[in-house]
């Protein structure tokens, strides 16, 4: 699938069924609908940091709810029902390509963190061993398989023909300098993958929770690249709620509680790059890739 096809699909995808919520007016209290407790939307519920963030939260006398999306793409369309107050799943590349294809205007009011991507296998244990034919997987959506792209590119098993960059897709793939085929799968489905594939490039959140630790993948990308902005994971709000304070408090208080960040730690298998970005600084970087997006169009 081409990037314009992609962003086109993305904007019809169906709102998942969820308790629904939303968030008070930025000039007062944040609640959830009838004062409900404020929703976060976010892949990977379980996690044991997301417990300790809202005990902290609840120590600040802010009462949260984390509701739980199985797929990355169910979690802009909720937020922008109102189905939830807050989503913290993506980076800033990602929000960009939903923006424009929805014509949506969520921001970014907070960053968390950025986690290197990694490519895995069950068949080699060194990236060179991948045999000249063979098939690896990436995920689908626009950033996270530019992303991966790049990843394959730096370890010699593709080459782009526009060098690459966060927008690359397959159809930049020359496949006639290229060592293997490459197939695009929902992010979701790229961990169950493994044994069909040579290897496959998987998201940290999928990757942990199939058990598999960061430091048996056989590549990764540098998280700590300062190209990597586009990849900081964000605090999501709808545009009208970006100055709401209960929503910054909430952004705060990840930033700073040292449980929540040792828990980020543990999960990522210590490989989480914490971040307290300037939110100017998260706004111009969407702002940039949303104009290149439309400009691409």
């Amino acid at each position: 699938m081409n990037k314009k096809s992609l962003l086109a699909a993305l904007a019809v995808i169906p709102l998942v069924a969820l308790l629904a919520g939303c968030a008070g007016a930025s000039d007062g209290p944040a609640t959830g609908r009838d004062g409900d407790a404020i929703k976060i939307g976010v892949v990977g519920a379980s996690d044991p940091y997301w417990a300790v963030y809202t005990e902290a939260a609840a120590a600040e006398g802010i009462e949260i709810e984390i509701v739980n999306f199985a797929q990355y793409p169910q979690g802009n369309p909720a937020l922008a029902a109102g189905e939830v107050d807050l989503n913290q799943f993506q980076h800033i590349a990602y929000l960009a390509e939903y923006n424009e294809a929805s014509s949506e205007n969520l921001a970014p009011i907070g960053a968390t963190a950025i986690y290197p991507i990694a490519l895995y296998s069950t068949e080699y244990s060194n990236v060179d061993d991948i045999v000249s034919g063979d098939t690896v997987a990436v995920p689908d959506d626009d950033s996270n398989q530019a992303r991966a792209l790049v990843l394959l590119q730096s370890n010699g098993l593709i080459e782009l023909t526009d060098g690459g960059t966060i927008y690359s897709g397959l159809d930049d793939i020359d496949e006639e300098a290229s060592k293997v085929k490459v197939t695009a799968l929902e992010a979701s489905l790229t961990l169950a993958s493994l044994p069909d594939v040579a290897a496959a490039v998987i998201n940290n959140d999928f990757a942990e929770k199939g058990g598999l630790k960061f430091e048996d993948a056989i590549a990764t990308d540098d998280a700590t690249d300062p190209k990597a902005l586009p990849y900081a994971n964000i605090f999501v709000s709808r545009d009208e709620d970006k100055n709401n304070e209960t929503f910054l408090k909430l952004v705060e208080i990840f930033q700073n509680s040292q449980d929540v960040q040792d828990g980020v730690f543990a999960v990522s298998g210590d490989t989480a790059v914490m971040l307290t970005t300037p939110v100017a600084d998260l706004e111009e970087s969407l702002a940039g890739i949303q104009a290149e997006i439309k400009a691409a169009q």
